[in-house]
């Protein structure tokens, strides 16, 4: 089995969000041994914060299991964008690049017009987009970060799966990205903890009113993964501690996330709905 574990080094970003070409070392996206198996054959997916980290590995693996692409992400990260397009046309199928503001509902509009005009029809949903400002003191969480978080986090995930929904058919899927600490909770991240566990409920919820129709809606729950949300929000000490407190005493890597994603978007999932499946190095939790 290919190996995982690398050393991570202190680093800091001073800007969100956090841009993975400047990121050293550079995470793992997919496997080199990784064998597509058209699981996803001629599927259109859409994924947010689909241009690096947790999303762009995802990207990735879709691909190679043979669907096309829509990603929608921040227009500050064009640079990795553009790299997870080549990644993704390198597979052989299509990438559509939306950049964009999902805080904003025009946005969302304008994207799913893109993404409809594109391929006509949306298989996979992939609700990935998330942002954190860590916070020691409560009191610290400010009114407009708070809103800023719920708004990302949550309220950007109704609204374009309200908007996506019609454009989908019996069978297919939608996955969210809640988190570990939806169910642990966090001390330093009450607001982003708060809408993660919304995204739980999210699902859990969504699942139960879409059975009918046939929808499958699932999420992913990671725990300290390698990404550019890390060194974009953490301190250089946090950064060189990150994810050796969990019983594999590492971080995880994109790479070792973006399979869950690939089983529930996939038939191998097909009585799967309402589920969370954790990938968290070895934490053990209420589901």
């Amino acid at each position: 089995m290919e190996q995982m574990e690398i050393e991570t080094k202190p680093q800091h970003q001073n800007a969100q969000p956090g841009l993975e070409y400047e990121m050293d070392p550079q995470p793992i996206y997919i496997r080199d041994n990784y064998q597509g198996a058209e699981k996803l054959k001629d599927k259109i997916a859409v994924i947010t914060g689909g241009d690096s980290g947790i999303g762009r590995a995802v990207a990735i693996h879709f691909a190679r299991e043979g669907a096309d692409l829509a990603i929608l992400y921040h227009p500050r990260e064009d640079v990795d964008a553009l790299k997870t397009k080549s990644l993704v046309e390198a597979e052989g199928r299509r990438c559509l690049l939306i950049p964009g503001d999902l805080k904003q509902i025009a946005y969302i509009r304008e994207a799913v017009g893109k993404i409809i005009s594109t391929y006509n029809r949306v298989n996979i949903l992939v609700n990935n987009a998330a942002n954190h400002v860590e916070q020691k003191e409560f009191s610290g969480i400010s009114d407009q970060q708070m809103r800023e978080t719920f708004e990302l986090n949550i309220l950007a995930m109704f609204r374009l799966t309200k908007n996506i929904l019609p454009h989908m058919g019996a069978y297919d899927c939608i996955i969210n990205t809640t988190s570990v600490v939806s169910y642990r909770g966090s001390e330093t991240l009450i607001d982003y903890a708060s809408t993660k566990g919304a995204v739980t409920a999210f699902t859990r919820s969504l699942s139960q009113n879409l059975v009918e129709r046939n929808i499958r809606v699932n999420a992913v729950a990671p725990g300290p993964i390698w990404t550019p949300l890390i060194v974009a929000t953490k301190t250089l000490e946090e950064v060189e501690k990150f994810g050796k407190d969990t019983p594999m005493e590492r971080p995880g890597q994109p790479a070792e996330l973006a399979p869950a994603y690939v089983f529930l978007a996939s038939e191998d999932a097909s009585y799967f709905t309402g589920q969370v499946i954790h990938v968290n190095g070895g934490e053990v939790i209420n589901s």
